[in-house]
């Protein structure tokens, strides 16, 4: 049986910045619209918080019933090292899941209702990433489910719920988001990509190859930045991002002078580090807007 420490690590709580970061710039966004409102905005960090850790625990559960994650390195896999039963991690998976849909469903009561199909699309994304007979994180669109659901879906819908208005900001926002929680994704199969060709999964890393990854981290540790000048074209303080850019450095010139396997693990940190502070540095800016 797992340990509570093991089920934490199983979680694993270094992919929580791409759950935080989109909600911390759409409150910032909200804020800017004059639309900021406190229980919406806790409401968004527990769906956002819920569906990370149950799409983290249902990876766990899939992949290791499938047999790809015997072999890995990086973070513990309750399945796949045997700790946890499959039915177990399931139901973790689902519980994290229900969590998400209430507070989502509480969320569209007291903004749209229209929300709730956003809602019921991001469990279904979270669930098929590894799941089902076709997961299409093996076919190497884990990335674009990433940039749309952990970027523009969490950032610009944080920002609804609250202001009850898409604005060209938050879409901004999203954006740079959403291409950070990518370049995360990108770093893990960066390092995952020897060990997922063995096994056939096709991830984006996979297919593309090591030069291109690597060249792929590099173009989304930067698009961020680029954005921010389109950003204080409408709220100047958002240029406070900027500071992001001091953690995104070491990890950038880690992934292009070849680190590969564990050594991918420090920049892997370094860019949930980099992602939790662009989110909520941006956050601050546009509410000082």
């Amino acid at each position: 049986m797992a340990t509570a420490a093991q089920w934490v690590e199983g979680a694993r709580p270094r992919t929580l910045p791409a759950a935080l970061a989109p909600v911390a710039a759409g409150t910032g966004a909200a804020a800017a619209a004059d639309g900021f409102r406190l229980g919406p905005a806790l409401l968004a960090l527990l769906v956002a918080l819920a569906l990370q850790v149950g799409v983290n625990y249902a990876n766990d559960y899939s992949d290791g019933v499938r047999g790809t994650d015997a072999d890995r390195v990086g973070p513990l896999r309750l399945v796949g090292s045997g700790v946890a039963t499959p039915s177990a991690v399931k139901a973790a998976a689902l519980a994290a899941f229900a969590v998400a849909g209430v507070a989502g469903l509480v969320l569209a009561a007291l903004s749209s209702w229209w929300l709730a199909a956003v809602g019921a699309a991001c469990l279904l994304a979270a669930w098929f990433y590894t799941g089902g007979r076709s997961p299409y994180g093996y076919r190497g669109l884990g990335e674009v489910s990433v940039f749309v659901f952990f970027g523009l879906v969490a950032t610009v819908g944080t920002t609804y719920v609250q202001a009850l208005e898409v604005t060209v900001v938050s879409v901004l926002a999203g954006t740079g988001c959403g291409s950070l929680a990518c370049a995360l994704l990108v770093a893990n199969n960066l390092r995952d990509r020897p060990k997922d060709e063995d096994v056939g999964k096709r991830t984006l890393a996979v297919r593309l190859g090591d030069r291109r990854t690597r060249r792929l981290y590099a173009g989304l540790m930067a698009l961020p930045f680029v954005v921010l000048p389109q950003v204080a074209a409408y709220e100047p303080w958002g240029l406070l991002a900027l500071v992001a850019a001091l953690p995104a450095v070491p990890p950038a010139m880690a992934v292009g002078r070849g680190a590969a396997g564990r050594d991918l693990v420090p920049v892997l940190k370094a860019t949930g580090v980099t992602l939790l502070a662009y989110g909520v540095v941006l956050g601050i800016g546009l509410s000082l807007g």
